[in-house]
């Protein structure tokens, strides 16, 4: 974190120019990464230290971070500059991409990282200065003087206002540049691995770039989001109404989306007559507010499968509503219903005044109850609030690499260890090489889908058990023997020191780290490998292959593969 203003005005100069650009250079290493791996507010430590307890991580970096803000400083008169201050405008150049998209820039003569949301590398624009967080500072774009250097037309319409598909209009391979170049970056500066010590391979481009989501969740709304020049447009009541996805920002307004080009064809046209029929005043069905809390329609979630038999396409449609009213949707239904891949149409019933999707009661309104998928030769039962692997094509490959790196030998001699193992789909598809597979995970409705998924498939040799594995105790390896290989998937926060401090002491020959967070993947391998001096905990692991896999284009989000063995 950044020393305050008022501490420079007491420091001695003791840094030539030359240092002072080293230490510069340093400053935009770090801020192109994930903020929240580099810097924090106080208040924002003591929140992560609740949500991961990697306390001693915390007070490591944020002690760099000081040192080298207090050896940047040159003198008062660049602080101007240096230090942008809110509602500043700047011209600045977009230098590349990072954390949730946003474009990295340097302000000129200082070098001072300030970040962008929708900026692109190459693009030079005018931009405003929103706040200032510790060693960098949040730009909002106000005019674009030059466009960056990959510019196509992107062809989805709501490009420039959903916050979903941000890079739709940089070339695909320019996002897969910006994304292999990020993955790098957070291996050296977070991670702390050399150049030597990452042997990273391409990044994986997924073949079909649009029209590759199983599952779209669209909210309805009270107020529609409207762009700056047609604000003044008085809209009331149904006029008002919108179905489509929250613009970034408001969790109040609901930008109207009339396709998306992320779901299927059948998705699709299962939005569109939604679209024409929920306004009509005869139906009398209303939006929820999220503010009054008044309303009976909150959610649209689309997931799409296909019939393990004829390999066709299968819709689910659930309708998430404040109360259970079926005679209100029964107009929306029979439109529906006429849909051929529509097989079922379900109604999550949600009371409570938060925004989740998933329902405390669950009807069955039409046809069945779940929807079928197939992936590495299995077949997989989905229901309405199951968790599955949202591009099921890109899943293909993502399982086949991990299964490669588990190594198997297929003599079905080998435990498997599955971490965060969700539905079972990481286990399932891998015990056909092995002896056993003991899987772990905190959701109780997954493990169920887990092991209904196991019996589906004639599987025996897999046991799931539900378990927070934020708080493994010592006793925990004493449920499962000792095994050949470690699967580990956690979720965007990354693994729990204890969690760390348990796979330090198996020892397990192979650890396969699935990352959806390579900020948090970097962090975790750090401590796997290198060990926390500060705890005196020593790592025991050389990582042998990372590889990138880009699950989701147009979107900020990177999957990756590690492999490591124990040294």
């Amino acid at each position: 974190m950044a020393a305050p203003m008022h501490s420079f005005r007491h420091l001695t100069i003791i840094h030539s120019q030359f240092h002072r650009l080293q230490k510069l250079q340093k400053f935009h290493s770090l801020a192109s990464l994930d903020p929240s791996s580099v810097t924090q507010y106080p208040e924002r430590q003591q929140q992560r230290r609740q949500e991961t307890g990697l306390k001693t991580q915390e007070n490591r970096v944020i002690n760099k971070n000081k040192k080298d803000s207090i050896e940047s400083n040159v003198d008062n008169n660049s602080f101007s500059s240096f230090f942008p201050k809110r509602g500043q405008t700047l011209e600045l150049v977009c230098e590349s991409l990072a954390f949730k998209g946003k474009g990295v820039c340097k302000v000129a003569d200082t070098g001072f990282v300030v970040l962008c949301d929708r900026a692109l590398p190459g693009e030079r624009f005018i931009g405003r200065v929103t706040r200032r967080k510790g060693s960098y500072a949040e730009v909002t774009k106000v005019k674009t003087m030059s466009p960056h250097w990959d510019i196509i037309d992107a062809p989805c319409e709501y490009a420039s206002y959903c916050g979903g598909c941000k890079t739709q209009n940089l070339s695909y391979e320019a996002q897969l540049r910006a994304k292999e170049q990020q993955v790098l970056e957070l291996m050296i500066h977070v991670g702390k691995f050399s150049l030597e010590d990452v042997d990273m391979k391409s990044i994986v481009p997924c073949d079909i770039k649009f029209h590759y989501r199983n599952k779209m969740e669209f909210s309805f709304g009270s107020k529609k989001w409207l762009p700056r020049e047609l604000l003044e447009e008085k809209q009331d009541g149904i006029e008002n109404y919108a179905l489509g996805l929250h613009a970034p920002g408001f969790f109040d307004k609901v930008l109207n989306v009339d396709k998306c080009l992320l779901q299927s064809e059948p998705a699709n046209m299962v939005l569109a007559i939604i679209q024409d029929v929920w306004r009509d005043p005869q139906l009398g069905l209303t939006p929820y507010d999220v503010k009054s809390h008044v309303g009976f329609l909150k959610h649209l979630m689309l997931r799409t499968g296909r019939n393990a038999k004829t390999g066709l396409h299968e819709l689910m449609v659930n309708f998430v509503t404040s109360s259970y009213k079926p005679q209100m949707l029964k107009p929306l239904v029979e439109k529906i219903s006429t849909i051929p891949e529509v097989v079922s149409i379900m109604n999550n019933v949600n009371s409570s005044v938060g925004n989740t999707s998933v329902g405390e009661e669950e009807y069955t309104l039409y046809g069945k109850s779940t929807i079928t998928e197939t992936l590495r030769g299995l077949t997989f039962q989905i229901s309405a609030n199951s968790f599955f692997q949202t591009n099921t094509h890109q899943a293909e490959v993502l399982y086949k690499l991990i299964e490669d790196c588990a190594g198997l030998g297929g003599d079905n001699s080998e435990i498997v260890l599955d971490l965060f193992c969700g539905t079972g789909t990481i286990g399932l598809t891998l015990s056909k090489r092995a002896k056993h597979v003991y899987g772990y995970e905190i959701v109780p409705q997954a493990i169920s889908d887990a092991c209904r998924n196991a019996e589906l498939n004639g599987i025996t040799n897999a046991t799931f058990v539900q378990g927070d594995l934020n708080k493994v105790g010592e006793s925990f390896g004493n449920n499962f023997p000792k095994p050949d290989v470690v699967i580990s998937d956690p979720n965007r926060p990354g693994m729990h020191m204890k969690l760390i401090k348990f796979l330090l002491k198996l020892k397990a020959p192979r650890i396969v780290y699935v990352s959806c967070n390579p900020a948090t993947c970097a962090r975790d391998l750090d401590y796997l490998c290198h060990g926390v001096k500060e705890q005196n905990i020593e790592g025991c692991y050389k990582l042998k292959s990372l590889q990138p896999v880009d699950m989701f284009p147009h979107t900020p989000h990177i999957e990756c593969v590690c492999l490591l063995e124990l040294r």
